[in-house]
Order: C-alpha cells, then structure tokens, then sequence
C-alpha cells in the first residue's frame, strides 16, 4: 500500500523519424516535492526508454484518485497517519481508512435478477408492441402499452411480495449468506456492522494480504463487490469509508474544486477548506456503520484490534447516531 504525500508530473518529448513523441508521468514522494519531481523525472526517462525499444505505452497517465489506478498508487489527501493505517480524504469528501493488513468487506444488499427481470419485462413490452402494430391502430397500441405497463407494476409488486415471503429481505439474505461463512470458518473472529446500504465485516484474527487466496475467496462467498476486491489486489489496500456521504447528511454541492484530484491548486484551497469545514461540522451528527455482533472465534490479533479501535472510533459506531 502507498498513499504518497506528495505528487508531481513529468513531461519528455522526443523527434525521431520525422514524428514527435511526448510522454508524461507521474512521481510521488513522503519526503518532499522535490523527491517526488526527481521521482516523476526518472519514470519518464524509463518510460522515454521503453518507447524507444518498441514497447506499446500509453503516452500519458491519467490523473485518477482511487477507482481506476493502475498500478499507480492511491491519490488523495491524506489526513492522518495511525502506524501503518492512513487516512484520507476521498474524491467526494469523505474520510476513509486505508489499511495494507487488516481484512475490511462491506456487502451490499442488492436485489437478485429474477425471472421477472430476464423474461416477464421482455416478453411483455414485445407483445405489447406486436400486438399494437397488428392492429394498425395508433390508439389501440396506446391502450395497449399503457395496458402492459401497469399489467408489468402489478407483477413487480406480486413478485416483490412472493420473494420477501419465502425468500426473505435482501438483509436478511445478506445476513444468512454471513452467518453460513462464519460456520464454514470457525477459526475466524469477525465483527458485523451496519453501513447506510448493506452489512460490512472486519476480520481481527489475523492479518490478511489483500492478494491472498482467502482473501479473494472470503470476497466471493461473500458477495462483495467485484470493483473493490480488484482495487485492493491493485492497491495492496483494505479501504473502509468512516464518515457519512455528504449527500446522505443534506450536502447537495459537490467538494470544489471537481472533480479535485488530488492535490489541487494552492489557490483552490480555501474554497475546498470551505466546503470541508462545513462536511465536517454536519458529519459529528453521524455514523458511517453501526456495531451489530461478533462472529466466530474470541482469537484477536494486537495489530488488526488496533486498527478496529481506530475504525470505531472513527465511524461513531457504538453509539446511536443515525448512520449515514
């Protein structure tokens, strides 16, 4: 996991053949600007290098926060550092908890696809349509569409109510797909929590690397989502977001300047300042997730307990603030 403190960009351009070449690349640095410099400097020499050889590269990085990067490392502010744990401030605002040894899955309730998503929907709308253009009737397909339609609205609340009552609620699917990986391993200490829109768990037995076996097959059995488990392989990084989305605490403007990559432009500063004063002020009213139970066995690792201190310190999870 690397969360730089400091970035810069460095730009070569080249003639040969009679066609210009210019290539860009990024270095970063904990030390000072001027290390990252020199480090941005060496990468686009390297890369100058590889072009020149006939290596295929793309002749310009691009500037990615966290969802995307590419072997490059994490690009946000960074807000505090706790040991090996950093913390930093995301692209829309929030804080998150970055960890390269502590397992973090959040679990999203989502409603399975279903024959009434795959075939009813389909067939429906066809015929609708087939038998409107049979009719040769501009009127009749109307009264047929709109016949169909509500006939569709009907089905989706039938439906609705047939999987909530013998298939139960997208929680507690969620929560009986947790329950059974606990059983299938019972040597894992986990705690569940309650996030804005499904379930998250932290594992404190043991340290974890993000590429591990285990790791990618806890995520699958799981059903964490697939952008998350791919970004922590390419980051070497557990993530879990501790403060509230601004918009789910009534901020309906955006963090400035957008999309704000960081860093940004020392005379952006203050209007960023701004908007981050106010985020944090309405955010002590709230909790990112909610303690629920722990699962497994009592074995705790020092160093996973730490970080879920820190966690829960940070996302107000004990207490009974509303969860945002």
């Amino acid at each position: 996991m690397t969360i730089p403190q400091y970035w810069a960009e460095a730009r070569l351009r080249q003639r040969a053949g009679g066609k210009q070449v210019t290539l860009r690349r990024f270095g970063w640095s904990d030390e000072s600007q001027e290390a990252a410099q020199a480090h941005a400097d060496t990468r686009v020499q390297q890369a100058m290098a590889e072009w020149n050889a006939g290596k295929k590269l793309e002749r310009r990085e691009m500037k990615r926060a966290y969802n995307g990067g590419q072997g490059l490392p994490i690009r946000e502010e960074v807000i505090s550092r706790h040991g090996e744990v950093v913390i930093t401030r995301n692209l829309y605002g929030a804080r998150c908890l970055n960890t390269p040894n502590v397992l973090f899955a959040d679990i999203d309730f989502e409603e399975r696809r279903s024959v009434y998503h795959d075939l009813v929907i389909p067939l429906s709308l066809v015929t609708a349509i087939v038998v409107g253009l049979a009719k040769l009737s501009f009127s009749y397909w109307i009264l047929t569409f709109i016949g169909m339609i509500v006939s569709l609205l009907t089905l989706r609340l039938l439906w609705s109510g047939w999987m909530r009552l013998f298939v139960g609620t997208p929680e507690k699917r969620s929560y009986k797909r947790i329950a059974g990986f606990a059983r299938r391993h019972p040597d894992w200490h986990l705690r569940l929590y309650r996030t804005p829109a499904g379930f998250r768990l932290l594992a404190i037995h043991r340290l974890f690397s993000p590429d591990e076996p285990a790791v990618m097959e806890c995520f699958r059995q799981l059903g964490v989502d697939r952008l998350y488990a791919r970004m922590c392989m390419n980051q070497q990084c557990f993530r879990a977001r501790v403060s509230p989305k601004p918009w789910r605490i009534g901020i309906t403007h955006h963090l400035k300047p957008r999309p704000g990559v960081w860093p940004i432009r020392p005379e952006r500063m203050p209007e960023r300042q701004r908007w981050v004063d106010d985020y944090e002020r309405r955010a002590k009213k709230y909790a990112a997730c909610e303690f629920i139970e722990a699962l497994g066995a009592p074995t705790i690792d020092p160093q996973a307990q730490a970080v879920q201190v820190l966690h829960d310190e940070m996302c107000r999870g004990v207490g009974k603030l509303r969860i945002a």
